[in-house]
């Protein structure tokens, strides 16, 4: 493990960017978002950037291919760029879990090669949550916000910053930085991971489980009555999935620049009439139809494909977002009442 000096904290900013693009979380008017680091720039102390660090490896809107017509002749341009090497620092353990669910669905054969180089090019500096919030609740599913894995884990106490090696990509980084760091004790940050323990007990939904959702619950919910009230007040906007650090559904769309046609992908919402419609219709033409394929697939659907893992981190950003006030906890908590019976 290393150490260094908050008050130096901008001397380890400016030696990574020295070397690799850094990002981390900035104050906006918007709230915390990821931007470049540049002299000046100041680390947010909030929790959690508005939207996740998945953009790095799925942004919102990419360019795929391009097309150029002659006549009968069709030219294929192949648009990618080999990615450069880039850090983010900051990202929260339920952040870094949601990679693993990503990576379950891009990197597996055929692999995503344009999520793969990014995935390949970029090293991850979690951050451990030393003041969870009260709309946490990533412990629900195993996540443990004290060991925030990553590349390398770090920890901020009142005066230094403790970086942790976690992969080989990490080790070879930190070595990277051992002219301004300084070696110590293994168990340095130890305090301060008991006292994120300790006040994650303490949260309102310390309490929340799993235990009734996974794989095999199928029949148990997908006609559940409580669908029709859950969804009752939803308004389609797609707000909890464009927050979210785990959705992955994208639309392909071509469009003609007039001097070529440009492919590209962008993020798309299971909560939209017009996702999956195709021309012989809407395969889901209610938007109980379309709650209900959500939180099926967070709960149900994904972890019976993917050994156990659910397709939610419980970072929160649902429940701080959602212009109605519904998430998946209120879904979690609604179905289990009404499958015993209460």
């Amino acid at each position: 493990m290393r150490k260094i000096a908050r008050e130096r904290l901008d001397e380890l900013f400016a030696k990574i960017a020295a070397d690799k693009t850094l990002y981390l979380p900035v104050d906006t008017d918007g709230g915390a978002q990821f931007l470049p680091w540049k002299e000046g720039t100041a680390l947010s102390s909030a929790l959690h950037t508005v939207r996740s660090p998945k953009d790095f490896f799925f942004p919102q809107t990419e360019n795929l291919m391009a097309f150029r017509r002659e006549g009968k002749k069709i030219e294929l341009i192949d648009v990618r760029k080999e990615q450069e090497d880039f850090v983010v620092f900051g990202v929260r353990a339920c952040d870094v879990r949601a990679f693993d669910v990503l990576d379950n669905v891009f990197l597996k054969e055929p692999a995503d090669t344009y999520y793969q180089n990014r995935r390949q090019h970029g090293i991850i500096l979690s951050l451990g949550c030393g003041k969870p919030a009260e709309t946490c609740f990533c412990s629900t599913f195993g996540i443990d916000p004290a060991e925030p894995k990553g590349d390398v884990a770090c920890f901020f106490s009142d005066d230094e910053l403790f970086l942790e090696p976690v992969t080989e990509k990490g080790k070879a980084f930190l070595a990277s930085l051992d002219g301004l760091t300084e070696a110590c004790a293994e168990n340095a940050a130890d305090a301060l991971k008991a006292q994120t323990r300790e006040r994650m007990k303490q949260l309102p939904l310390a309490d929340l489980t799993t235990d009734a959702f996974g794989g095999d619950k199928t029949e148990t919910y997908f006609r559940s009555p409580a669908w029709a009230e859950l969804s009752r007040s939803c308004l389609g906007c797609g707000t909890c999935t464009f927050v979210c650090p785990t959705c992955q559904c994208y639309d392909i769309k071509d469009f003609d620049t007039g001097h070529g046609v440009s492919r590209y992908r962008c993020w798309d919402s299971c909560m939209y009439s017009e996702f999956t419609k195709m021309s012989a219709g809407q395969p889901r033409l209610t938007q109980l139809e379309r709650f209900r394929q959500r939180f099926m697939h967070k709960l149900v659907y994904y972890p019976a494909n993917n050994d156990g893992m659910f397709s939610c981190v419980g970072c929160g950003r649902c429940l701080a977002k959602c212009p109605i006030h519904m998430n998946i906890v209120k879904v979690m908590k609604t179905l289990v009442k009404e499958a015993q019976g209460e």
